[in-house]
């Protein structure tokens, strides 16, 4: 294959299709070791998963709307070997890997594959929706760490490998909002930045595995009521978190454009997973799975081709892919972004500061049914009885919290970005001014940035 800086997967040679179908053997790899793996092999194989996942359920639902039957058998036979692909990388999974140790991996992805995105990113909005559901994923690891620490008597520190670190941000308290709240604006003519169309599909496909694990295996986690609620309680936060991001895809993209850009994301991944990939034998599961994406690339531009009279080239105007996404720490932008914005809501399309909400928005109403019993959320449950057993909270610090309301570590602060008045307006810096977003075409748009 070529180099990085001249790679386009248009312009290389697609195997047949037929010849990329799997046997039993190959379906079902060996498993990495859990106590030996580096985490983010650990981060990529989720996000591979729930990038799988994502692309073999968009082609069913095609499937469900469309009149041809010729294209749905060229749709069945991607979405078969799909189907295998997603069977392959789960189960790299190991059997003495628990449901928490896994969870912590999903948490990991979320906030270090959401802070490098957030980074590279020009689009203002597509920015904000990244810079605001980060900050929940990173309290929702500090959750679900101290589960672990005290249900397992097991370090959380030693999961993240000590790049990630733990300690909270926007409570999940605070992270419950009305659905109304919960869609920003969609993302079409405004840019024809590759990059940004990548980072809203790969975040939506990340985001929605995170959400379908924790509405599968709550009821199965039968270490205690406890945990099982708190998988309930952030489940529901993952929910609010494809709303939000699925909400930014072009709407105005046919299925076929559609498909064509679901398969160049799926190759950029794993072109980025196998040049960037520490474990040999993984490695080169990256390395087939893209051979195989290569070759339904080119059969949805066949297809796009055939029923639309499209070139690839109208969807994606360059084919050669941007910079890889390599996973990896983040812990400075991640501390920056704590300590301004975590006082921050969301209202209809915006991102606020909670100061600004008028006492009979939305946001307040969702709070004081869900929220009536502060006693009764998981999410705080969790950390006072950690509390109880080591007299303080389970953190992994470089330094203290950023936000010195969050650095008590014998309470949980419940009432930062859910009650105003103990909300620091040092925690909600934000500009509205269009100066400050390098995006262009987005004057409609009235998300503020950072």
């Amino acid at each position: 294959m070529n180099s990085y800086k001249s790679f386009n997967p248009f312009e290389e040679k697609p195997l047949p299709i037929e010849k990329t179908f799997m046997d039993w053997k190959m379906m079902y790899p060996c498993s990495y070791h859990k106590s030996e793996t580096n985490p983010y092999t650990k981060t990529r194989i989720v996000l591979m998963n729930g990038t799988e996942f994502e692309a073999q359920w968009f082609s069913r639902n095609y499937s469900r709307r469309c009149v041809d039957n010729d294209l749905r058998r060229e749709l069945a036979i991607v979405r078969r070997i799909e189907q295998q692909q997603q069977k392959r990388i789960a189960c790299l999974k190991p059997r003495d890997e628990t449901i928490l140790e896994t969870t912590i991996a999903y948490e990991q992805l979320a906030v270090d594959l959401t802070a490098v995105m957030a980074k590279k990113e020009k689009n203002c909005v597509v920015k904000n929706a990244l810079n605001f559901a980060l900050l929940e994923d990173f309290d929702h690891l500090y959750r679900y760490s101290n589960l672990l620490a005290y249900e397992y008597d097991l370090d959380p520190k030693l999961y993240v490998g000590g790049y990630t670190e733990i300690t909270p941000a926007r409570p999940t308290i605070s992270e419950h909002r009305h659905p109304v709240d919960s869609i920003f604006p969609y993302i079409n003519n405004c840019t024809n930045e590759t990059l940004t169309k990548l980072h809203i599909g790969i975040i939506t496909a990340a985001e929605q595995q995170t959400m379908n694990y924790y509405m599968n295996i709550a009821p199965f986690y039968c270490k205690s009521d406890l945990g099982r609620r708190l998988y309930q309680e952030i489940g529901m936060i993952e929910e609010e978190h494809v709303t939000q991001y699925e909400s930014l895809k072009d709407t105005t993209a046919t299925f076929l454009e559609d498909w064509l850009m679901h398969e160049y994301t799926e190759c950029y991944l794993y072109y980025s997973c196998m040049i960037s990939e520490c474990d040999m034998q993984i490695k080169k599961i990256w390395e087939e799975c893209l051979i195989q994406e290569i070759s339904h690339l080119h059969k949805a531009k066949d297809m796009l081709r055939k029923y639309e009279g499209k070139d690839w080239q109208q969807v994606i105007p360059d084919g050669y892919f941007p910079e890889p996404l390599i996973l990896g720490p983040n812990i400075e932008y991640v501390r920056n972004i704590i300590a301004t914005t975590t006082g921050n809501t969301q209202s209809v399309e915006d991102i606020v500061p909670l100061y600004e909400l008028n006492s009979n928005a939305p946001f307040y109403y969702y709070q004081s049914i869900v929220n009536n019993n502060v006693s009764c959320v998981a999410s705080h449950r969790v950390i006072e009885d950690t509390i109880s057993a080591f007299r303080k909270d389970v953190r992994y610090e470089v330094a203290p919290n950023p936000l010195p309301s969050l650095r008590e570590r014998c309470s949980d602060n419940t009432a930062l970005a859910r009650i105003a008045s103990q909300t620091p307006k040092s925690a909600s810096i934000c500009s509205t001014t269009e100066s400050d977003c390098d995006c262009l075409g987005c004057t409609d748009s009235k998300a503020v940035t950072w």
